[in-house]
């Protein structure tokens, strides 16, 4: 008897297609160096120091006991933020923030031990690092379950129907309203096309009765 496979555990991977997972880590990882680029460059011009590939993709300059250290590690954390806003307008599943999140990052250490040739020793490069982890998931997982959360719209016929049913409603009510006014009529002796009767202010102007035409024979 052949035996029976487990059912496939309720995660991340399995329920997206390798290539996608791929183009995503992709899209991500780009999206953050290109944001890094972007506002080291800026750091740089309006500091007047010298712009290097070395302050992307290297450790050395981040450092906690120079102000520029520091400068360089608030960007990484912007970079964070930036990141967050493309989590959520990208993959939009709060379950899966925790893997791409802790994926981005691993893939930048390898990208700088391979560019630098060694593994960053600096401290304020693994707290800045480990900070910008906690921030990405944090910010990711609040973005993507208010993403989650939110109404779904069908589109204008919602409105439109809405209308339509509140229409429909007010007409039941007055068609309603005005049988129920005649029932009362009725029960309060203003008979309609019946016998003989009055008016309802009890005038005599609206007096009337109602007379049995005669057969042919009789006339």
């Amino acid at each position: 008897m052949a035996r029976r496979r487990k059912p496939p555990r309720a995660g991340a991977a399995n329920e997206l297609p390798p290539l996608r997972i791929l183009g995503q880590i992709a899209a991500l990882q780009s999206i953050y160096y290109a944001a890094a680029l972007v506002l080291m460059l800026f750091t740089t011009l309006v500091a007047g120091t010298r712009f290097g590939l070395d302050l992307v993709f290297g450790w050395a300059d981040l450092r906690g006991d120079t102000t520029q250290g520091w400068l360089m590690g608030f960007v990484w954390l912007c970079c964070a933020g930036v990141v967050i806003i493309a989590i959520v307008t990208l993959i939009g599943r709060s379950k899966l923030v925790l893997d791409f999140a802790l994926t981005l990052h691993f893939v930048h250490l390898v990208v700088v031990t391979l560019y630098t040739g060694f593994v960053p020793r600096n401290v304020a490069w693994w707290m800045t690092m480990a900070v910008s982890s906690v921030v990405t998931v944090s910010g990711g997982t609040y973005g993507c379950q208010w993403r989650e959360l939110r109404p779904i719209s069908f589109g204008g016929n919602g409105g439109r129907n809405t209308n339509n049913a509140e229409g429909s409603t007010e007409a039941a009510a007055q068609n309603g309203g005005a049988a129920s006014g005649d029932q009362g009529d009725e029960e309060m002796g203003f008979s309609r096309g019946r016998g003989r009767g009055r008016g309802r202010d009890g005038s005599g102007a609206g007096e009337y009765e109602m007379v049995g035409l005669k057969g042919d024979g009789n006339r």
